[in-house]
């Protein structure tokens, strides 16, 4: 009979304190707020360059771009040089314990490599004034070398993509067997985006003056997945692969009104970034 009451009584006071144990501060998301700040690195598709101006309408096909990356700088914690590294900046707030909603500028850079060999088709027919008259002819998938003089195109300052996002989270700390979130917790996050794009594109398109000008000249559509580390409740480091499609139909290449370019082409962005998680 002792030992039955003891057992009956551990039991009730086991309850007791399980009842009145504290929620956890990570157990729900709903109605915070949180940012981050990180660097990233890209890659690109092949892409088809189309050109037209003034005398002159010609695609080059299959171009090869890169990124151009900083490395690991003081840039990139520099208040008044923060915007040369390639970059992402985000906010946003959880609708629900497991969904939020966010916006942010994923800054990145596009280079044309310089010096490639690629086809040209279309037609140059520009004045002996000119400086790319020397280019004039007709092309009909015709290799040529992609040298300064003739064509270097690059979103450097920079493929800035503005974009709103819709993303769940998920705690899978479990799975690690980390009894306090509150101190250590990890997360697996997914989502999807899309935005505009708002480069300053630098273009010498046949020897002529660059434009250099910010413009909206398209728009994206974007995924991702990720792994997030939260410490302490409030800090977290996320690391995030986020890959899709950029359209730019509307790029300014000279000061010259109907000198435009077009292309079109598929990323993958790889993300580190650091931030921080709150309550208002």
């Amino acid at each position: 009979m002792v030992v039955l009451s003891f057992c009956i009584f551990s039991q009730y006071t086991f309850a007791q304190e399980v009842a009145t144990e504290p929620e956890k501060y990570t157990a729900h998301n709903k109605g915070k707020f949180f940012f981050y700040w990180g660097g990233n690195r890209e890659s690109y598709t092949k892409s088809d360059l189309h050109f037209k101006g003034d005398g002159y309408n010609f695609t080059v096909e299959n171009a090869v771009a890169d990124d151009k990356p900083k490395g690991w700088h003081i840039d990139y914690v520099n208040p008044g040089r923060m915007t040369i590294p390639q970059t992402n900046l985000k906010v946003g707030y959880f609708i629900s314990d497991h969904y939020n909603i966010s916006i942010g500028v994923d800054h990145m850079k596009y280079v044309m490599r310089t010096g490639q060999t690629a086809n040209i088709n279309g037609t140059i027919n520009l004045p002996e004034s000119h400086p790319g008259h020397v280019y004039n002819g007709t092309y009909n998938n015709t290799p040529t070398q992609l040298a300064e003089d003739f064509l270097d195109f690059e979103h450097t300052d920079g493929l800035n993509y503005i974009n709103a996002e819709f993303a769940r989270v998920d705690d899978i700390s479990k799975l690690f067997r980390i009894g306090n979130t509150d101190k250590f917790q990890v997360n697996i996050t997914e989502g999807v985006g899309g935005g505009i794009l708002y480069p300053r594109t630098n273009a010498k398109v046949l020897g002529m003056p660059r434009n250099d000008e910010f413009h909206v000249a398209g728009y994206g559509f974007s995924a991702k997945a990720g792994l997030n580390l939260t410490f302490f409740k409030h800090f977290f480091v996320t690391g995030e692969l986020k890959g899709g499609y950029i359209d730019m139909y509307d790029v300014r290449t000279t000061h010259d009104g109907p000198d435009r370019a077009h292309h079109h082409f598929g990323f993958l962005q790889r993300i580190i970034a650091v931030g921080g998680i709150f309550r208002v």
